[in-house]
């Protein structure tokens, strides 16, 4: 009577039992690809792109510091001088011309009026001498600084007389007591001397420009009123200026020579000309520039002329004070590697598990790349206060130190957490180089990672993937 119950509790244990081998072979996928380097992998890109946010964040400190160091130099500079254009010296002189218009309105059909209007005609040097000598400093606004300087400018030359021949002005319609010499200057507010002019070795001293000369501002002028009688005129004039950043010239002569010397160690030689020799030292640089009128886009003289007037003020050549190392713009090329890094610094940590058969948790590469992502904002922070090249070798020790100490204790060697440290020490270090070579970056990282992918394929040559469980 008792042997059907027992059957029926036998039946039924195994049919659990089935049950439970089956549900077994449906999780053994589901488990082999838990355990597969492949999602090992995908979980590692899905952890970097995760690590792009904290990233973005930085890069958009950075550019706001950017920008508030660009408010502080703009500070400095609307106070000390901005960036100094000396354009001149020209010889200015209006004359009358009449004009005829017809007459408005419906009372006056096809009738016309005579009017005189005043135009002006501009006239430049035969020869002009230019010698400007340099004296920089560094301003500063808080943590920030901008290169400022004092310019002790001397110009000279000669004149002919002006000839209005072929211009076509009549010869009674020109205003010569109205004659002026003019000399633009950008920011003339921060000239430092009383200007005063040697022509014809009698001396004369500038006043503010009465008139906008060429669209570019009033300047300063002395008036030539019965001073244009002979037929040719030596000139000379010194001027002390103070500006910021860049000091330019324009070529206002038939041949026009001009020599910068400044105790500025690194210049940026800008504008339409550059020069024809140059030394540069590490305390200071010389360049002289030498410039005929034929390689101009304006003749030697011309009337008022919107086209010509622009072209006039807009040829310029000169130097830019420039800093060797711009904190912001090193910082901003740095970030641009970020992904590469934390791609490698991944890679090694995946190849020790590989070939040590070490598990790792994702928790765990997450906080070894946030060490990665917080280097470029100690560099940043760092660069302010002491430069960067000090800033960014701080850093990256401050996070090899941190990286190697965290690798020991998940790895469990410090054997292991030394190659990740090495490994991690020589990204930094190629790095900089990339960042101080900019004509050599794409050699050096072509080669770079082209090294990375034969060491990769080296260690892993022997790995049987398919055997690979976790």
């Amino acid at each position: 009577m008792n042997t059907t119950p027992t059957n029926e509790s036998q039946s039924h244990q195994n049919e659990q039992a089935e049950k439970k081998n089956s549900y077994s072979e449906l999780l053994k996928p589901i488990g082999s690809l838990r355990g597969s380097q492949m999602t090992k992998i995908v979980m590692i890109c899905v952890l970097m792109l995760l690590l792009q946010i904290p990233i973005y964040k930085i890069d958009d400190t950075i550019r706001e510091r950017q920008v508030r160091s660009s408010q502080a130099m703009e500070e400095i500079a609307s106070k000390w001088g901005r960036q100094q254009s000396v354009i001149g010296p020209i010889i200015t002189v209006p004359f009358e011309r009449k004009v005829v218009r017809e007459a408005v309105g419906a009372n006056f059909p096809g009738s016309k009026t005579e009017e005189v209007i005043v135009e002006y005609a501009h006239f430049l040097a035969e020869d002009l001498r230019i010698d400007a000598q340099t004296d920089n400093s560094l301003r500063h606004r808080g943590i920030f600084e901008i290169p400022v300087y004092r310019v002790d400018i001397t110009l000279g030359g000669r004149f002919h007389r002006p000839d209005f021949s072929d211009l076509g002005v009549e010869p009674s319609r020109i205003l010569w007591e109205r004659a002026t010499l003019t000399v633009l200057i950008s920011d003339p507010r921060t000239i430092t001397n009383q200007a005063s002019l040697l022509w014809n070795e009698e001396k004369i001293d500038f006043q503010t420009g009465s008139r906008d000369i060429l669209g570019a501002g009033k300047g300063i002028e002395v008036s030539l009123k019965d001073k244009l009688g002979a037929d040719s005129f030596t000139f000379s004039c010194q001027l002390s200026l103070q500006g910021s950043r860049g000091l330019f010239f324009a070529p206002m002569g038939r041949n026009t020579t001009a020599t910068i010397v400044s105790n500025w160690p690194d210049p940026s030689f800008q504008g339409d000309w550059l020069p024809i020799e140059h030394t540069i030292d590490t305390t200071s640089f010389r360049a002289n520039w030498q410039i005929a009128s034929l390689g101009r886009k304006y003749s030697q003289h011309w009337i008022d002329k919107p086209n010509t007037d622009q072209q006039a003020v807009g040829d310029l050549f000169g130097v830019n004070f420039i800093q060797p190392v711009d904190t912001y713009r090193m910082a901003e090329r740095s970030v641009k590697y970020q992904f590469l890094f934390l791609a490698l610094t991944f890679i090694t940590l995946w190849l020790i598990e590989v070939l040590t058969k070490t598990r790792l948790h994702a928790l765990q590469y997450l906080l070894v790349g946030g060490g990665m992502c917080l280097f470029y904002l100690l560099e940043l922070s760092l660069a302010e206060q002491m430069g960067f090249a000090a800033a960014y070798f701080l850093a990256a020790a401050a996070i090899v130190a941190l990286e190697s100490c965290y690798c020991m204790a998940i790895l469990k060697s410090s054997r292991r957490s030394a190659i990740v440290g090495a490994f991690i020490m020589l990204l930094y270090g190629y790095l900089y180089t990339l960042l101080v070579n900019q004509d050599y970056a794409l050699l050096a990282g072509s080669v770079g990672l082209f090294l990375l992918l034969a060491t990769i394929m080296y260690l892993t040559r022997k790995i049987d993937w398919y055997a690979l469980r976790a």
